[in-house]
C-alpha cells in the first residue's frame, strides 16, 4: 500500500514538473525576471490590451506552480523512499523554489496578487514549511495594501517591498509599476472614463520617455509615483471645486463638461430618488435612468452617465477629524459600520451605510 501511494505521488510530482517546464519553455533566454515579465505580462507596457491578453498564460502559471508545490509537499519527507537520489532531491527542491519565485514575481508584476489574496494563506504555509522563503516578510507587506497603495503611502520606498528578482532590476521595477498602474486604470475606467482616459495618456507619455531614455531613473520614478497617486486618489490630484467632495460627484463633473451645478444637482437627485440595492434590478434601474433624463436631455449622454453611475455607484468619500486623527469615511450600500487601520502610517478608514450621518460615524470611531 505504501509503495503504491509513493508511486502515485511520484508520478504526480513528475507530471507537475513536466507541465510547468513546458509552459515556461517559450520564455526567451536568459529566462531572467525581465524575460518572464515580457512573456507573461507584456512586451510593451504601452499596449493596454497586452496585459489582459496574457492573463490565460499567467493563470496557467499560477495553477501549475501550485500543483508543483503541493505535489512536492506531499512527498517532501519521503523522497528517498520514492526512489530519488540526493542530487535529484536537491534539484527538485531548487526547481520548486525557482518556480515559486517566478509565480510571486509575475503576480506582483501584473497586479494579479490582488485577486489571489484569498488563496494565499494555505499556499504560504506550504512554502514556509517545505521551501526556504527568504521573501516571506516582503510578501506579507502586500497583505493589506496593493502596490499602488504602497506607492501612495511610501512613495519610492514601496519598491523595497517588491520581490528581490524585480527590485534588483530597474527595468523590471519600471514595468512592474507600469503594469500595475495600467491595470488600475483599466479597472477604474468605467467609473470615470474622462479622468482615466487622461491618466492613460499620461502613463503612455511616461513610458515613452523612459524607453527613449529621456528621463534618468530617479526622475522617472518621481513621475511614475506622482501618476500612481493621481490614478489612485483622483480627488487629491486635480483642481476640483470644494463642493465636489466625493469620487461620485467628481466623476459626474468630469463627464458632464465640468458643469459643477449640473453634477451636484444630478448627484443629489440620484441619492434622493434611488432605491436601495437598485443595481441589477430592471425596475429600480429604470427609476435612476428617469432621474438622469430629467437633468440630461440628450439620450446618448444620459445613457453614458447612467453607466458611469451604475459602475461608480453613489459612494461618498470624505474626511472627518476625531481628536487629531483624520479619518477617511466611505459611504456605501452596506448595513453596518466597519473600521480599518492600514499600515505603515496607521491610516484610518471607516465604511458606513449611506444613511448614517457623520455624527454617528464620529461616535463609532470614538468607541473603537
Amino acid at each position: 500500500m505504501l509503495s503504491n501511494r509513493l508511486e502515485k505521488e511520484k508520478e504526480r510530482l513528475e507530471g507537475a514538473r513536466e507541465s510547468i517546464k513546458a509552459l515556461c519553455e517559450p520564455v526567451e533566454p536568459p529566462k531572467d525576471t525581465m524575460a518572464y515579465i515580457r512573456y507573461f505580462c507584456a512586451k510593451n507596457t504601452e499596449n493596454s490590451e497586452e496585459l489582459k491578453g496574457n492573463e490565460p498564460k499567467r493563470l496557467a502559471l499560477y495553477k501549475y506552480t501550485v500543483a508543483l508545490i503541493r505535489a512536492y509537499a506531499n512527498l517532501a519527507n519521503e523522497m528517498v523512499e520514492a526512489g530519488y537520489s540526493a542530487p535529484e532531491i536537491e534539484e527538485i527542491k531548487r526547481e520548486v523554489k525557482y518556480y515559486r519565485d517566478v509565480r510571486e514575481e509575475m503576480k506582483r508584476a501584473s497586479g494579479d496578487y490582488i485577486d489571489l489574496k484569498a488563496y494565499e494563506p494555505a499556499m504560504r504555509h506550504l512554502i514556509d514549511t517545505y521551501i526556504r522563503a527568504e521573501e516571506s516578510e516582503k510578501i506579507s507587506a502586500f497583505d493589506d495594501l496593493s502596490l499602488i497603495e504602497l506607492i501612495v503611502e511610501r512613495g519610492e520606498d514601496a519598491i523595497k517591498e517588491l520581490p528581490k528578482g524585480i527590485r534588483k532590476d530597474p527595468e523590471a521595477v519600471a514595468e512592474t509599476i507600469e503594469n500595475n498602474v495600467r491595470r488600475l486604470i483599466i479597472d477604474e475606467m468605467p467609473t470615470n472614463p474622462k479622468y482615466y482616459e487622461d491618466m492613460s495618456v499620461l502613463l503612455d507619455e511616461i513610458i515613452k520617455a523612459r524607453k527613449e531614455a529621456a528621463k534618468h531613473y530617479e526622475e522617472y520614478l518621481a513621475k511614475i509615483v506622482e501618476l500612481s497617486k493621481k490614478v489612485k486618489n483622483p480627488g487629491n490630484s486635480a483642481n476640483y471645486p470644494e463642493s465636489l467632495n466625493s469620487n461620485a460627484k467628481r466623476a459626474l463633473y468630469d463627464n458632464l463638461g465640468h458643469d459643477e451645478e449640473l453634477a451636484l444637482a444630478l448627484h443629489a437627485s440620484i441619492l434622493r430618488n434611488r432605491y436601495d440595492g437598485w443595481r441589477g434590478s430592471m425596475i429600480k434601474e429604470r427609476k435612476v435612468m428617469i432621474v438622469i433624463k430629467e437633468h440630461i436631455k440628450d439620450k446618448d449622454k444620459a445613457e453614458e452617465i447612467f453607466e458611469i453611475v451604475k459602475n461608480k455607484g453613489t459612494t461618498n468619500m470624505h474626511q472627518i477629524t476625531v481628536g487629531n486623527i483624520e479619518i477617511d469615511v466611505v459611504k456605501k450600500d452596506i448595513k453596518n459600520l466597519h473600521l480599518g487601520v492600514y499600515p505603515p502610517n496607521g491610516r484610518v478608514r471607516i465604511a458606513a451605510p449611506l444613511k448614517v450621518n457623520d455624527d454617528a460615524v464620529r461616535l463609532f470611531a470614538i468607541t473603537k
